[in-house]
C-alpha cells in the first residue's frame, strides 16, 4: 500500500508539473511557427483571459507559397465563428477581414509567394470601421460592424479557419507555411505604432496577445523554430 501511495504521488506531481509548464508564457522573439502539412488537424491555439472587445488590432507576419484560399488569423466565440477573421481569398485575389461575420474585401495587394508579409488589421466597434495595413501600406477604411462588442469566451487559432467555435476546419483553407510576431491589442493601434511594427522597431507589444510573452498550445504537426533569415 505504501508503494502504491508513493507511485500515485509521483503521478500527481508529474501532472502538476505538466500543468504548470503548460500555463507558462514564453518569449518567442526570433521564433516562428512552421505549418509543414496540408491538414485539417494542425494548428496553434493562443490563450487569453480577454472576453469582451470594443476594438481590436491584430498584427502578424506570414510566409507561404499557397495558391488557394487560406486563413491567417481566426477568432471565434460561441455566437460567431468569424468574429475576427483574416483570410486570403485566392479566387478574387483579395485579403478579407471578417468582423462578426461581416466581410471587408481588400484587393490590389501584392501577396507574393515565398515572401514574408506584415499584415495588421484594425476594427473600431464604435464607428464600425475596419482597416488593413499590408506591408505598412494602409487601405481605405470600410464599414463592417458597429454598436456591439465581440464578447464571450474567445477561441483564437492560427493555421486553420474556424467554421464553428473551436472546430469545423477545412483542409483546403489551412495554412501551409510559417507565421511569426503575432500581437493583438484591445484598441486601434496608431499609424506610427503599426509602422514601427512593420519596420521591426520598438513598439508597444500586444496587451491581449504578446509574442514576447505568449501563452499558446500546439496541436498536431506544427513546429516551433528559429525564424529563417537571409545569410549575407
Amino acid at each position: 500500500m505504501l508503494i502504491l501511495f508513493f507511485n500515485q504521488m509521483k503521478v500527481l506531481l508529474l501532472l502538476l508539473m505538466t500543468t504548470a509548464c503548460a500555463a507558462l508564457t514564453q518569449d518567442l522573439s526570433g521564433k516562428m511557427f512552421t505549418f509543414p502539412l496540408e491538414t485539417n488537424s494542425a494548428y496553434v491555439k493562443f490563450n487569453t483571459s480577454g472576453r469582451d472587445f470594443n476594438a481590436i488590432t491584430v498584427c502578424h507576419r506570414s510566409f507561404t507559397d499557397l495558391k488557394r484560399d487560406h486563413g491567417l488569423f481566426s477568432l471565434s466565440t460561441p455566437n460567431n465563428a468569424n468574429d475576427f477573421l483574416i483570410f486570403w481569398d485566392n479566387t478574387n485575389k483579395e485579403m478579407e477581414a471578417h468582423i462578426k461575420n461581416k466581410k471587408a474585401e481588400y484587393g490590389g495587394r501584392d501577396y507574393k509567394p515565398n515572401t514574408w508579409h506584415s499584415i495588421c488589421t484594425t476594427w473600431d466597434g464604435t464607428t464600425g470601421l475596419t482597416q488593413l495595413w499590408f506591408n505598412g501600406q494602409p487601405s481605405i477604411r470600410k464599414f463592417t460592424n458597429s454598436g456591439s462588442s465581440i464578447g464571450g469566451p474567445v477561441n483564437i487559432i492560427v493555421g486553420q479557419e474556424q467554421d464553428s467555435h473551436g472546430g469545423g476546419f477545412d483542409i483546403k483553407q489551412s495554412l501551409v507555411g510559417m507565421m511569426s510576431d503575432v500581437h493583438m491589442w484591445d484598441y486601434v493601434l496608431s499609424a506610427c505604432e503599426i509602422q514601427n511594427y512593420v519596420d521591426e522597431r520598438n513598439f508597444t507589444p500586444g496587451n491581449v496577445l504578446n509574442w514576447r510573452a505568449l501563452d499558446y498550445q500546439i496541436v498536431d504537426k506544427v513546429l516551433l523554430e528559429h525564424k529563417v533569415t537571409v545569410c549575407y
